[in-house]
């Protein structure tokens, strides 16, 4: 990248609520988002949204694509790669003072074998969707992982439909409990080594960098709770939620985690996040 470039791309990203859009679009990363739901969770005029995603595309931080009278807007990977490395490789010289702290170490770099790993679910509730996904990959993952759930807004506890589905399928509901995500930012919490977002607003909530450089994945389902009818369908709602999640968990389990990168294994998360194909679900 020419400096001109780097220049351009850094002044763009100098406003404030740019940079903003930016990073949220960075956290559906790699789905693209409408300007709706970005002016929505920011708080932003459609009409200064509009201008900031104009210029975000000008300088080629940000794609845009058309599905019918839509727009979807995300973020442009290869452009931000190279930004970055403008910044570490031309500007920062690579010097192992700078970098040392933000790139793992290379025995970390590589998933060891016969490990726990540390999987933490995030909605904003915790009233159902990432119970569901705690409880799947605690059965699931036959011992591999310690699986949790937090919501940025936690409720008062499961939903009584959530428990209602998971003892069907013959999970323990035990303990199961809402509870709110500082519970797993403290010094004492456990360390993760997978955080997943299974809620947009929760994917848009602000959240401070996760310790110890998560693998991090956007797996995005709409909210039951808010399914309307009777109980009867509210409670077909409330399956059909439970068998997604479970399809993609079933996938993660499966994954060769020793035998793939961080790189390659970010790469798997995100196919097993992608949006299911129309009436797939």
């Amino acid at each position: 990248m020419d400096t001109s470039t780097a220049a351009h791309a850094f002044a763009t990203l100098g406003h404030p609520d740019r940079l903003a859009v930016f990073r949220l679009l960075m956290r559906f990363t790699p789905r693209s988002v409408r300007p709706t739901e970005i002016a929505a969770a920011l708080g932003l005029k459609q009409n200064t949204l509009s201008h900031h995603l104009s210029d975000l595309t000008a300088a080629r931080l940000v794609q845009v694509r058309r599905e019918g009278r839509s727009l979807y807007y995300s973020v442009d990977l290869h452009t931000t790669e190279t930004l970055l490395g403008y910044l570490a490789l031309d500007v920062g010289r690579a010097r192992p003072d700078l970098l040392g702290g933000l790139i793992a170490a290379p025995h970390e770099d590589k998933p060891m074998e016969n490990k726990t790993w540390n999987v933490l679910f995030i909605c904003s509730g915790n009233s159902a969707r990432s119970l569901f996904a705690e409880a799947l990959l605690r059965d699931l993952g036959q011992g591999k992982f310690a699986a949790y759930s937090a919501g940025t807004q936690p409720a008062k506890g499961p939903n009584p439909f959530v428990l209602d589905v998971l003892k069907r399928n013959g999970h323990d509901v035990t303990g199961l409990r809402s509870k709110d995500i500082s519970e797993f930012q403290g010094p004492d919490a456990p360390r993760m080594d997978f955080v997943f977002t299974v809620c947009d607003h929760a994917a848009a909530e602000e959240c401070p960098p996760w310790s110890g450089q998560p693998i991090t994945g956007h797996w995005g389902l709409p909210d039951p709770v808010k399914a309307t009818g009777t109980d009867a369908e509210k409670a077909l709602v409330f399956a059909r939620t439970y068998g997604a999640l479970r399809r993609r968990i079933a996938a993660f389990v499966e994954l060769p985690f020793a035998s793939l990168d961080r790189l390659s294994l970010q790469s798997r998360v995100d196919e097993i996040g992608a949006p299911f194909p129309e009436g797939a679900e």
